[in-house]
């Protein structure tokens, strides 16, 4: 009867890096959401509710992606060709610099630099760290578990990037200024600029600890005995691999398009039409109105004659306008923190019981179909149906989606280093999850509210109830190609082919 090997201090080491890696992979993404706004508008020298702010903030999400899907796809090669350790750390100091870099930002082009680079770190790590862990553990059971357990603290980065915003709008005036630039007409730094500095956290303990954390010693081993193949990306469509290449990068596109196409707008887009906000919705309709008449006004001015008197006088008017939608925006900014809690919540319960369910030594196909099947019933519901009742039921209900979409995207970090041969486990997991994921399901985001939710409001004004209902129908429609396309999934092969 064989036992489990008992954990080394080495191993311990191990487990620690890779949830400190997974945990700000998430913390560091999630920044964007926090900062964008608030920096393009500083930079540019416009108040935030301008629409160049908002076309600017969904500029950045795109090209960052890009970014992240096109290098992250190199990243997964150089995993291969140079190690895992070595290009897993490399990607953490990308991810955790690029973001204190970018609080110094004077530009916005350099913001957006450093914010695409934060997202290349990040798309990078991931795969570098599930290969890694895939190969130092040498017992399966312990593999799956802590592969598992690990990708968790993923979950727990938007808690604690939420927390520490929270804080630092509270404290930011009494902390030291240095060097940051000052926000327009301010005596202190804006509140974003802080929070980017934080990015810097994790390269603190990793570079205290990878010293005494090994190199894949099986990757180690074939390359210093000549075995090892070199990667390359035709390797990845071979008859051999082709079918789980191109399965893999279609189910995960499909995880991060539900997650994107519809989680993600529900929080801001979504949430300010819930029956409980509907006061608010009437008193703001009138003064975004103004707004957007203002804004419109502003810019036509800044053509010919910015700095004038009159471009003047419409920032003071678009400020004062500001000013009267603050206490309104205040409560549905509480009921949206409130929403993105439940997500949050649902996704770390959607990553805990993925980790209890290959302890428990589900086969993978059967496994993905647990969160599929459901996911089929409970993403209409909850557009179609709990979004017009609003109350507990939603919340309950869009913290199940979180739970079942999430669950994926830990579902996939274990399984990907199982079905590519040890020289193209990081190629292959980095297309399935770069070019699939970052590059494809991302963009659902522009679909649901830059195509389908414009053609259901028609000629009138978009309106959150049609960002529900097209969020609901392009999830749904994903969810349904994921159902299918799930069963082209191979089962993994016996452990140690190559």
């Amino acid at each position: 009867m064989s036992t489990t090997p008992k954990l080394t201090t080495t191993h311990w080491l191990i487990i620690i890096i890779a949830s400190i890696g997974f945990l700000f992979d998430t913390y560091e993404l999630l920044m964007t959401p926090l900062v964008a706004a608030p920096a393009i508008a500083e930079l540019l020298k416009i108040p935030q509710n301008n629409p160049i702010v908002t076309d600017w903030v969904g500029r950045l999400l795109w090209i960052s992606a890009l970014c992240g899907g096109v290098f992250g796809l190199l990243g997964g090669w150089l995993v291969d060709r140079f190690g895992r350790k070595k290009v897993m750390a490399a990607s953490i100091f990308l991810y955790s610099f690029s973001p204190f870099a970018a609080a110094f930002a004077t530009s916005l082009p350099v913001f957006v630099f450093f914010r695409s680079t934060t997202f290349i770190g990040v798309c990078v790590e991931f795969v570098a760290a599930i290969t890694w862990l895939a190969e130092v553990f040498q017992d399966r059971k312990q593999r799956e578990k802590w592969l598992g357990i690990t990708q968790a603290f993923a979950s727990l980065g938007g808690v604690l990037v939420t927390a520490m915003s929270m804080w630092i709008n509270n404290h930011g005036a009494s902390l030291p200024h240095m060097g940051l630039p000052l926000g327009l007409g301010a005596t202190d730094p804006s509140s974003w600029r802080y929070l980017l500095m934080t990015g810097i956290l994790p390269a603190i303990p990793i570079a205290l600890l990878l010293p005494f954390v090994p190199e894949s010693q099986v990757w180690k081993d074939k390359r210093a005995a000549g075995t090892l193949k070199r990667p390359s990306f035709g390797a990845l469509f071979a008859p051999e691999l082709r079918r789980v290449t191109i399965v893999t990068a279609i189910l995960s596109a499909c995880a991060y398009g539900i997650a994107f196409g519809a989680l993600q707008v529900t929080v801001a887009r979504v949430t300010p039409g819930l029956p409980e906000l509907k006061e608010q919705s009437k008193q703001l309709a009138p003064l975004r109105k103004e707004a957007e008449s203002l804004n419109n006004q502003l810019n036509e001015v800044r053509k010919t004659a910015a700095g004038s008197p009159q471009d003047k006088e419409l920032v003071a008017k678009i400020k004062a306008n500001f000013a009267q939608q603050r206490p309104i925006n205040d409560v549905v900014k509480k009921k949206a923190d409130q929403v993105q809690f439940y997500q949050e919540m649902g996704g770390l319960a959607g990553r805990i019981l993925l980790a209890l369910l290959l302890i428990w030594g589900i086969s993978r196909v059967a496994l993905l179909k647990i969160f599929q099947v459901p996911a089929l019933i409970v993403l209409p519901v909850t557009y179609f149906v709990l979004f017009h009742q609003g109350g507990p039921a939603f919340l309950w209900a869009y913290a199940v989606c979180g739970l079942l979409t999430v669950a994926q995207f830990s579902y996939f970090g274990e399984y990907l280093p199982k079905v590519f041969p040890l020289h193209l486990r990081g190629t292959g997991g980095s297309f399935a999850t770069n070019v699939g994921g970052r590059m494809i399901g991302t963009s659902m985001a522009f679909v649901t509210t830059n195509l389908v939710a414009p053609m259901l409001a028609g000629s009138g004004p978009m309106l959150p109830m049609h960002v529900a209902k097209a969020a609901g129908i392009v999830a749904v429609s994903i969810a349904v190609i994921s159902f299918v396309v799930g069963f082209f999934l191979p089962e993994p092969k016996s452990e140690g082919a190559d």
